[in-house]
């Protein structure tokens, strides 16, 4: 049964990156207020608002973009752990992957219009073989 209703793939990355940065349940402090902003009658009269807290570092998080409460609850818990990753490594693990997967198609890039500018260049650069055939 899932607790965050998102999928369970997700939920179960989500709860084994918690044990990875060793957050336990026990040290988060949650509150459910009410949002503001679009959404009308559902955010006006439901406390869909989350804010979550940390209590060993005392980092706090309030997300109240989707209107469903389980759903704050899991983008919360999500950014909460960024920003605990953050402190802690100095750097988020998911942004350091999607940085290097960027370098690393911007290298191949490079990479491949270097040999299409190196095929092209023989051509261009032999006028003599032009004007006798």
């Amino acid at each position: 049964m899932s607790i965050f209703k998102v999928s369970e793939k997700k939920e179960k990355a989500l709860l084994d990156r918690m044990r990875e940065l060793n957050v336990n349940e026990d040290d988060l402090e949650e509150r459910f207020i009410r949002s503001s902003g679009p959404g009308g009658q559902k955010v006006n009269k439901t406390s869909s608002c989350v804010f979550l807290r940390h209590i060993p570092t005392d980092i706090t998080v309030k997300y109240q973009k989707e209107r469903s409460q389980a759903l704050n609850r899991f983008f919360a818990r999500r950014t909460l752990l960024d920003q605990i990753e953050l402190k802690q490594k100095g750097f988020i693990k998911e942004d350091k992957k999607r940085v290097e997967k960027i370098k690393s198609l911007k290298r191949k890039k490079r990479k491949r219009t270097k040999e299409k500018l190196s095929n092209l260049k023989p051509k261009q650069s032999d006028p003599e073989e032009t004007k006798d055939g």
